[in-house]
This record gives C-alpha cells, sequence and structure tokens, in this order.
C-alpha cells in the first residue's frame, strides 16, 4: 500500500525537479542573450573581475543575489493572492518565477568555477546531478508512453481533421458538398 501511495508522489517530485531543470537550461541562453545586447560591457567586465577577486564563500552571496532581489516582488505577488486577485499574482509570481531563475542560471555560469571550490558545494552539484538523471529514469518512460498513447488515439484525429479542414476551404467547399449530396443520394437510392 505504501508503495503505491509513494511512487505518484516520486513522479511528482520529480516532474517538479525536471520542469526547474528545464527552465534553467532553456532560461539561461535567454538571459545571457538579453545580458549581451545590453551595452555595458565594461560593467560586465568589472563584476566579472571583481568576482575572480572574491573568495569562494562571498561568491556564494553573488549566487543568491536573486533569490534576495526578487523576494521583494514575491512577497507582493503572494499579498496579490491574498486579495484574490488571482490572474495578477499568477502573472506576477510567474515572471518573478522566469526571472529568479534565469538570473540566477545566469549568474551560476558565472560562479560556478568559483563555486565549485569549496567541497560541500561540489558535493551538492554532483548530487543535484545525480537526482536529474534519477529524475529522468523515473519520468522519461512515462513520457514515451503518453506519447505512444498519442500517437495512437489523438493523431488519427489530428489527421482526419486535418483532410476535412482542407476539404472545407473556400474554393474545395462546394467540391466537398457535391460531394456529400451525391453520398445521400446514393444512399436514399439504395434504401428505396
Amino acid at each position: 500500500m505504501r508503495r503505491y501511495l509513494t511512487r505518484p508522489l516520486l513522479v511528482l517530485l520529480a516532474l517538479v525537479f525536471l520542469f526547474e531543470a528545464w527552465l534553467w537550461s532553456h532560461l539561461a541562453p535567454i538571459v545571457g542573450w538579453i545580458v549581451d545586447r545590453i551595452a555595458w560591457r565594461e560593467l560586465r567586465e568589472k563584476i566579472a573581475a571583481g568576482i575572480e577577486r572574491l573568495p569562494p564563500l562571498a561568491t556564494l552571496l553573488v549566487f543568491l543575489v536573486p533569490v534576495l532581489v526578487l523576494l521583494p516582488i514575491k512577497i507582493f505577488g503572494l499579498w496579490l493572492l491574498h486579495g484574490h486577485h488571482w490572474f495578477s499574482a499568477l502573472v506576477v509570481l510567474g515572471l518573478a518565477k522566469i526571472v529568479s531563475v534565469g538570473l540566477t542560471a545566469f549568474i551560476f555560469e558565472v560562479t560556478r568555477p568559483k563555486l565549485l571550490q569549496l567541497s560541500w558545494f561540489r558535493w551538492l552539484y554532483e548530487h543535484v546531478l545525480v537526482w536529474l538523471e534519477r529524475a529522468h529514469r523515473l519520468v522519461d518512460p512515462i513520457k514515451l508512453e503518453i506519447k505512444a498513447w498519442v500517437a495512437r488515439h489523438v493523431d488519427p484525429i489530428r489527421r482526419r481533421l486535418r483532410s476535412w479542414m482542407w476539404l472545407m476551404k473556400p474554393k474545395r467547399a462546394g467540391r466537398f458538398m457535391r460531394r456529400v449530396s451525391r453520398i445521400r443520394r446514393r444512399m436514399r437510392a439504395q434504401a428505396a
């Protein structure tokens, strides 16, 4: 009984973990592209040089900057939730999450060499990579089953709808309706 309850919870946890990893990997290049477009090249170089001079433990504080900067925005989102402004709260919290993950991923790429000098951080980083692999092993078979189910049940419907939509195009509609009328006449003739 306990196994039946823990498996769905593990899958849910793995899905959340994989979603975070997906956001991380997809937002880091976007934030990097945005930062590259900003004409603050000298400022970025000074920040990178400053990070190089910092000891590893102080670099950890730089890594935590996005969390601290976006905390008031997240609190504002929670305040909106409390005031029953559901849509506004979801937008604010969603944007804060995306910006937070994107900035954290970008800053992590800059600070990773320094952070990996800390033995506990290296241990944690290696274990997160192992957990990510385990999450993939847990979720990937389920994703394959869902894709196979969609291929068996949804794709034929989608193809049929596409062909019907093609028949309903403006120039084809007359032919389609004539064909339907012809079929109806044949069926009536056979029934009589």
